[in-house]
């Protein structure tokens, strides 16, 4: 039975006709996803919001190489054999042509294409900067409301830039691999900062151990905290010791994998079972969600005061401000000073 189907022999009658329909319908599901990623289903997504929540979001982000989709597509087959229903945002580097997503993660994944359990989408960053693109969060909801169990998320892969993940997904695994360089690379780029399961994939290669120690070695480094969003912006708190707080801030395992023969993959579902549990039990879900939505209010009123700004300026005087900085005469801290007081004229006369 797919997702879909499940999904609608469970819920009671009454939903909103788009929540019944991608509880129904791939190709409604698939439609609707495609006017999230072009900004037009503003709508539609007001009405899938109160029936979001149940998924867990799983984001997975590391260096190109490491085997984050072959990992995915390892975890998918898992989850299935359990009777749990999978749904994929792999988001890919922009076409510079076309601006469309390159594809690279649906061909890697094409074993799962055939299953009703699974429902893969591939998106383009379309020039957004974290490793997701800006629609990444709404396409991630709207597979929560169309059933899925578990919905993961891979990021673009571009290295430290990844950590908007963080802000999207309530368990983020961060994926190395051995034999890509410097043992210690990992630990000076500050994305393993926002590691909740560190995976060493592809653990039949040589060099695991070095790799291994190293995580190991920063891990037992650094004191426990907890990770937070204040503001839009990610921060580690300190935890209180074990003896004092049963609820110990979560320390992240490491857990080696080879994602190709499924090595690892069981152990690596139970970490990620134990991270959900704990988020729940120690009330740090909640703390993170409330966070989240903070951040994502933020930056959403940062988007829409500046898409209003540019279209009630005039454009005589954008090109002439653009000119005078241009020629020196005018400094672009002054110009947008200008630009903010016409705007505030417009609104108060």
């Amino acid at each position: 039975m797919s997702a879909q189907d499940r999904a609608a022999d469970s819920t009671p009658p009454g939903l909103p006709p788009i929540v019944a329909a991608i509880r129904s319908s791939r190709r409604d599901l698939a439609r609707l996803l495609t006017r999230i990623e072009n900004g037009q289903a503003a709508a539609e997504l007001a009405a899938l919001y109160p029936y979001t929540g149940k998924a867990h979001i799983v984001g997975v982000t590391g260096a190109p190489g490491t085997g984050k989709s072959s990992l995915v597509n390892a975890l998918a087959r898992h989850y299935r054999r359990e009777g749990q229903t999978v749904g994929i945002v792999a988001v890919d580097p922009s076409s510079p042509f076309t601006g469309g997503a390159i594809l690279g993660d649906r061909i890697r994944m094409q074993d799962l294409s055939g299953d009703a359990g699974v429902f893969i989408r591939s998106m383009a960053t379309r020039g957004s900067l974290g490793g997701l693109a800006s629609t990444t969060g709404d396409l991630t909801r709207a597979l929560d409301a169309a059933g899925y169990d578990l919905v993961f998320v891979e990021t673009v892969g571009a290295g430290q830039s990844e950590v908007d993940i963080a802000r999207t997904a309530q368990t983020t695994l961060v994926v190395e691999a051995p034999g890509l360089g410097d043992d210690v690379q990992a630990i000076k780029a500050g994305i393993l900062e926002i590691a909740d399961i560190l995976v060493v994939n592809k653990a039949d290669r040589p060099g695991i151990e070095n790799t291994v120690r190293a995580l190991r070695a920063m891990l037992e480094l650094g004191h426990r905290t907890e990770r937070a969003l204040h503001h839009g912006r990610l921060l580690n708190v300190s935890a209180a010791p074990p003896d004092e707080n049963e609820n110990a801030a979560w320390q992240p395992p490491i857990v080696q994998t080879v994602a190709l023969d499924g090595k690892g993959i069981p152990e690596l579902a139970e970490k990620l079972a134990a991270h959900r549990a704990y988020l729940r039990s120690s009330g740090t879900l909640a703390v993170r969600e409330q966070a989240r939505i903070e951040a994502e209010i933020a930056d959403r009123l940062r988007d829409a005061l500046l898409t209003r700004l540019l279209s009630q300026t005039d454009p005589a005087l954008l090109a002439a401000l653009v000119e005078q900085v241009s020629a020196r005469t005018l400094d672009p801290g002054s110009a947008i000073q200008q630009l903010l007081k016409r705007f505030g004229e417009n609104h108060t006369g």
